[in-house]
C-alpha cells in the first residue's frame, strides 16, 4: 500500500522526530524521511453495547472563592471569555440585579449572575466525542432541520453542551461537544492551526497532478488554500485520498475537490485535535478521559 504523501507548503503540523509507538489512527509519523497519513478503514463489525451514561454533578465554586466574571460566564457554557467581555461591555450581564459593564470584576458562586435575563451557573466542564452519521445538521437550534447532532447526545449529561466547530450534513466522523467556551474558542481559532484529517471518496480517480496542486495550494473564491498533507489511501484505488488540513473554512474540503472537477461521494473526518473515532460506532458517543482533556488544553 502506498501511503507516502506530498507535504503542503505550510505543512508545519506534521509529527516530530522520535515519536513513540502506539499512536492513534490518523496521526502522521516519519517513514523513510517522509510522513504518511494513516487512516483506519471503518469496521463492519456490529456495534458494541453502550455502557450506562454517567450523570455528572453540577460544579460549584466553593463559597467565598471569587472568579472573574468573564470566566464565570464561559464556565456556564454560554460562550468563550473573549465573547463574554463583549456581552459585558454591551450591558447584557447583571450581577445581583445590577448591570455590570466593568471589565475584570470578580464574582462568587453565591452571586446571582444573569445573561440576557437568564440565570447562569458555573457548571462542571463536560467533554464528549461523537462519531457523527450522515443527515444530521451540526447546530444547537434549527427549526428547519429534521435531525440535528443535539438529538444524538440528548440526555448524555445535565449540562448544556454544544458542538465545537461544524461538520456539514453529509459529512461524517469526529465531532467534539463541550460546555467549555474557552477551549472551544481555542480549538476553532485559525491561529492555533488545529490538525484535522479527512478520508475523501470521490467519483473518479484523482490525478497525480491534482494531488500536487492541492499540496501546493489552489485559489478559491475566498482565497488561497493548501493542504498540510495529501495522499492516496490505497494505490489500487486512486478515487480515495487522505487529506490533512488545519483550515476551518466552510465546506473547505468539498470546495477544494469541486474546484478541480470532482464530486465528493463520501467525506469522513477521522481525526480532530488528536481525537479519533476509535471504538465509537457511527452515531454513538463517549466522554473524554482526563488525559485526553489535559491534552486538548495544551493545544
Amino acid at each position: 500500500m502506498n501511503r507516502n504523501y506530498n507535504k503542503g507548503r505550510d505543512g508545519r503540523s506534521g509529527s516530530r522526530s522520535g515519536v513513540k509507538k502506539g499512536r492513534t489512527a490518523g496521526e502522521s509519523r516519519p517513514v523513510g524521511g517522509r510522513k504518511v497519513i494513516k487512516i483506519k478503514r471503518s469496521s463492519s463489525s456490529p456495534a458494541k453495547k453502550e455502557v450506562p451514561l454517567p450523570r455528572n454533578k453540577p460544579y460549584k465554586t466553593p463559597t467565598g472563592r471569587e472568579m472573574r466574571l468573564n470566566r464565570f460566564i464561559a464556565n456556564s457554557g454560554v460562550c468563550s471569555r473573549r465573547e463574554a467581555d463583549k456581552f459585558i461591555a454591551a450591558g447584557l450581564v447583571t450581577v445581583n440585579g445590577t448591570v455590570v459593564t466593568e471589565m475584570g470584576i470578580k464574582v462568587k458562586a453565591t452571586d446571582d449572575v444573569r445573561f440576557d435575563g437568564r440565570k447562569l451557573n458555573a457548571e462542571k466542564k463536560v467533554y464528549l466525542l461523537l462519531n457523527k452519521p450522515k443527515d444530521f445538521v451540526t447546530t444547537t437550534d434549527d427549526p428547519h432541520a429534521e435531525r440535528t447532532v443535539m438529538d444524538l447526545v440528548r440526555g448524555a449529561c445535565p449540562e448544556r453542551i454544544y458542538p465545537v466547530g461544524r461538520l456539514d450534513r453529509n459529512t461524517t466522523g469526529v465531532l467534539l461537544f463541550t460546555n467549555d467556551g474557552e477551549l472551544s474558542d481555542r480549538l476553532t481559532h485559525p491561529s492555533h492551526r488545529i490538525k484535522k484529517i479527512y478520508q475523501v471518496s470521490l467519483d473518479k480517480a484523482v490525478t497525480k497532478n491534482h494531488i500536487l496542486q492541492i499540496a501546493e495550494g489552489i485559489e478559491l473564491e475566498d482565497g488561497l488554500i493548501a493542504a498540510d498533507a495529501i495522499s492516496y489511501i490505497d494505490a489500487a484505488n486512486k478515487a480515495e485520498v487522505g487529506l490533512e488540513i488545519h483550515s476551518g473554512r466552510n465546506r473547505i474540503v468539498r470546495r477544494i475537490f469541486e474546484h478541480l472537477g470532482y464530486r465528493v461521494k463520501k467525506l469522513d473526518r477521522v481525526y480532530f485535535a488528536g481525537l479519533t473515532k476509535k471504538n465509537i460506532s457511527r452515531g454513538r458517543w463517549r466522554f473524554l478521559s482526563p488525559k485526553e482533556v489535559q491534552f486538548l488544553k495544551m493545544k
